[in-house]
């Protein structure tokens, strides 16, 4: 029996298997809005295998775009184009869907990384940021947040909530991690404030934690909210690992359902010891700590990696995101290489390697 497929629930909501497929930019949208290249990209990952898929990172504003080609729900049209997406997804496949909202912060304003990812310069909008401090070299310095943008931003994130509801996603995660917005505000290295929102750890967390709490009223109590977070900066002075710990805490006490255990891109530059599982010994700990589901990421591009991180009790369940990109059929493989009779299309069940002569030699690599 595969741990890695068996079934599991966040809150009241059935998952068929532990596997989901990570949020992943495109900076492919039009105003916000949807096109073509997501109803193929997200087509083909709902019916790769998966029990869950979350939509990528998703600005509730218009300043809180990381490029001019990020997905938003902020307006009626985006709001449109987005629920006609879920809906052709719910046409192809049984998976649960879920979206990410985020505001990119001091992270925003920048080209697609194929034109190099940086700074738009002249042409790009203003920033927000807990501090005045520019994201690296040739970036924008951002403008300390006031009182009226903390309003303002909170509200933003409880509208978009609110759409992302009329457009039928199963659950909802809001973006904690990789240095956007509501990271920054966690870490000492961006968050310089000398008010209530900053000094020691629980002023930083407490806009993070408004946010949560206000999107936590407004989303239904059967439909998980869940966030993610960087299990700590990977620099002097940055947010530890206790921290984190401590965070986690607060946000299980702010009404989170779950947790996905990331890492890295709070400042230029940081870099990480990668490699393959990396972060699962973080995920353990939150889980050990929180009690709450864990979804691990990191590199858990092979189907025994993903199986012992589920049985071993490190994480509740595992977001693939590389290697989905590589292959969308990645789980359905995985469920192969496991044991495991994959629940394969039915238009494409002549398609499964068990049909075929040689099958053992069809799946190299896994």
């Amino acid at each position: 029996m595969s741990a890695l497929f068996s079934p599991f629930e966040i809150g009241k909501l059935q998952f068929d298997n532990r596997i989901f497929v990570a949020p992943m930019c495109q900076y492919s949208a039009s105003g916000g809005v949807p096109g073509s290249w997501h109803m193929q990209h997200y087509g083909a990952l709902a019916i790769g295998g998966a029990a869950a898929m979350t939509i990528e990172a998703t600005a509730a504003s218009a300043e809180g775009r990381i490029t001019d080609g990020c997905l938003g729900l902020h307006n009626d049209q985006q709001e449109y184009g987005l629920t006609g997406l879920v809906q052709h997804i719910r046409r192809l496949s049984p998976i649960r869907v879920g979206i990410q909202l985020t505001h990119a912060g001091r992270k925003g304003s920048c080209h697609a990384p194929w034109h190099g990812g940086g700074g738009l310069g002249e042409g790009g909008w203003p920033l927000v940021a807990p501090s005045a401090i520019a994201f690296g070299q040739g970036r924008a310095v951002p403008k300390a947040m006031e009182e009226s943008d903390f309003e303002r931003i909170a509200q933003a994130f409880v509208a978009s909530a609110r759409r992302a509801l009329r457009i039928g996603v199963d659950y909802l995660e809001l973006h904690l991690a990789h240095g956007y917005l509501l990271s920054s505000f966690l870490s000492p290295l961006s968050n310089r404030r000398d008010d209530a929102y900053g000094r020691d750890l629980a002023g930083r967390m407490r806009f993070p934690l408004e946010v949560v709490s206000r999107v936590r009223a407004e989303w239904p109590a059967g439909r998980p909210l869940g966030v993610r977070i960087n299990s700590h900066d990977w620099l002097d002075g940055g947010l530890s690992f206790d921290d984190t710990l401590r965070v986690c805490a607060a946000l299980k006490d702010a009404g989170v359902d779950f947790i996905c255990v990331s890492a890295g891109a709070i400042a230029e530059g940081v870099r990480i010891p990668a490699e393959p599982g990396y972060l699962l010994d973080y995920a353990a700990r939150v889980r050990k700590a929180t009690g709450l589901p864990i979804r691990a990421v990191g590199l858990i591009h092979q189907p025994r990696l993903a199986e012992h991180a589920v049985a071993s009790g490190q994480s509740d369940c595992v977001a693939v995101g590389r290697a989905m990109l590589f292959d969308p059929r990645w789980a359905l493989k995985a469920a192969m290489s496991l044991g495991v009779e994959p629940a394969f299309p039915r238009q494409y069940g002549l398609g499964s390697p068990r049909s075929w002569t040689g099958a053992a030699a069809a799946l190299p690599g896994y």
